[in-house]
């Protein structure tokens, strides 16, 4: 496609937006050691707290960067943690991210408040506690026509660097999230990415998770339950014999459904009551998370929903982690590495769902009662693509399209006897006979789950030395609120005064308080253990 005659465009522009002010923070410094959030540490040192916030709607203008295509427009706000604040899929209409009217936080986040709808950009954990504070901003614009806005920071609690680039590309109907970490101390890190969507929902919109997922995992993955069909308990709820989670009305409490591993690179949500939704592509091996939130088809949830919007209706959450597939769950970053990565998000229409999504679009396949229906989603100009469904060597469907943004392809197609769904294979095809994707689906569920997380033993009842030095590792690397890695490795020293890695640990551990000369006394230790055969 000519970038020339379908460009790229950006413009920085005041926004008046109505907004729910935060008071100023309190003067004291605010240290909470032990605070959990979500299963990780809340301490929020040397950053101030803001735990107050007005009730009185005031005009606020605000710095905003809108980046568009002949397909899609992105408003961001890099005042608020450098988030997407709205995105609009211009061929229908449909706001594919959560589209607020006003800024309403509540005391939700790490530092106090908090802002649901667009797509929040979290780390290095989750809620971002930086995620009200504002933000850097600078724009790219690429050889080919593409335009990235940059958006990014240094948080304060590890002085650790992360900036997300919003890219929109010329004649793809998709966005490009990339991201940038840098660990610029001398230290070992830890970190999570969650990109954090808000969609618009009612009674009809439905979280689709990739076919080859059959069980789901609250936080610290404990408890487990089968998906879409949840049975029994579920984190303080009885979803009886069976209940199709799936869809946002039937939950009717505040919950979190983590997605278990899949080989597949997408996941979404579906309204089909607006025929519109949107699709998470990435790398399944390094962005294996999944995962959606609801606050619940319940008073308590509706009452959520009202403290942090007006009048636009309720939302969901759809988070895609990479490095991470729960929360807490964090990956090291090593001193001075940076990790670079890119997440992609596409609206869909009137396919009825998603069984396989990449960066050339999305394909939907459902067979009942002898009849296949075949939804296909280009997000760029395809013409004379075409749509093969077959079964075996028999071919089914095979027709010719003009297919892209806007332009969905739908077909019913009559099965012969005895054809079910898993003896199908849906494909797009280039016009040059390239497969740019397939659907085959996955064989029979053989009932397998992952058994519930079980937390590490206590120094004492651990047995080896070994699991002593791994347990600590393991809580100092998923930042755990009350338990103490330093007393799994004095455990071991205890058992084993020379033990190399447990004194490695404890000197680091120190040595991050400034606590040299203690620092310096264990590395000596592991120094002496380490080089004893040396000569």
């Amino acid at each position: 496609m000519d970038a020339s005659r379908n460009p790229v465009t950006v413009r920085v522009e005041r926004m008046t937006i109505p907004t729910y002010p935060a008071f100023p923070p309190d003067p004291n410094p605010m240290f909470f050691e032990n605070r959990n959030i979500q299963g990780a540490k809340g301490n929020i040192y040397p950053h101030p707290y803001i735990d107050r916030l007005s009730s009185e709607k005031v005009e606020r203008e605000y710095t905003a960067v809108v980046l568009e295509n002949e397909y899609l427009q992105l408003i961001l706000l890099p005042e608020i943690g450098g988030r997407i604040f709205a995105g609009l899929d211009k061929t229908n209409g449909y706001d594919f991210f959560y589209r607020h009217r006003v800024i309403k936080p509540a005391l939700i986040g790490l530092f106090g408040p908090w802002i649901s709808g667009g797509v929040e950009f979290n780390w290095p954990q989750h809620h971002r506690p930086t995620t009200f504070d504002p933000t850097h901003f600078a724009i790219e614009e690429h050889p080919d026509g593409a335009i990235t806005v940059w958006m990014g920071e240094h948080e304060p609690l590890q002085r650790t660097k992360g900036m997300v680039g919003i890219c929109l590309h010329p004649g793809k109907a998709f966005v490009e999230t990339k991201a940038r970490l840098y660990n610029r101390t001398p230290f070992p890190q830890t970190f999570m990415w969650w990109a954090n969507a808000g969609v618009h929902i009612n009674e009809q919109y439905q979280v689709i998770f990739p076919p080859d997922v059959h069980y789901a995992v609250y936080h610290v993955k404990n408890p487990v339950t089968s998906y879409p069909i949840a049975r029994g308990e579920f984190n303080g709820w009885n979803y009886g014999e069976g209940t199709d989670v799936s869809y946002w009305a039937n939950s009717p409490v505040a919950t979190s459904f983590f997605a278990g591993p899949s080989r597949y690179p997408f996941f979404g949500g579906y309204d089909h009551a607006r025929r519109a939704g949107v699709v998470h592509v990435a790398d399944p091996g390094i962005s294996p998370g999944k995962k959606f939130f609801t606050w619940g088809n319940g008073e308590f949830g509706h009452q959520w929903q009202r403290n942090l919007m007006d009048d636009t209706g309720e939302y969901l959450e759809l988070m895609a982690g990479v490095y991470t597939d729960n929360q807490p769950d964090f990956s090291w970053i090593m001193p001075y590495e940076t990790k670079t990565f890119s997440q992609f998000w596409f609206p869909v229409q009137e396919i009825g769902g998603m069984k396989n999504a990449n960066l050339h679009g999305a394909l939907n396949l459902e067979a009942f009662e002898g009849t296949a229906s075949v939804g296909v989603y280009a997000v760029e100009a395809l013409d004379g693509a075409r749509v093969r469904l077959t079964t075996g060597t028999q071919t089914l469907l095979d027709e010719s399209i003009s297919a892209g943004p806007g332009r969905p392809f739908t077909a019913r197609v009559a099965l012969p006897e005895g054809i079910a769904e898993q003896d199908l294979c849906l494909s797009l095809i280039s016009p040059t006979g390239e497969v740019l994707i397939q659907y085959r689906p996955e064989p029979p569920w053989d009932g397998t789950m992952a058994e519930p997380y079980k937390p590490p033993l206590s120094p004492q009842e651990t047995v080896e030395v070994e699991q002593l030095y791994l347990s600590g590792l393991h809580l100092e690397q998923y930042r755990h609120p009350t338990l103490s890695a330093e007393a799994y490795w004095e455990e071991a020293l205890r058992r084993d005064p020379g033990e190399s890695r447990c004194h490695i640990a404890l000197g680091r551990s120190l040595l991050r308080r400034g606590l040299f000369a203690e620092a310096e006394a264990h590395f000596r230790k592991a120094v002496e253990r380490l080089t004893s055969w040396n000569y």
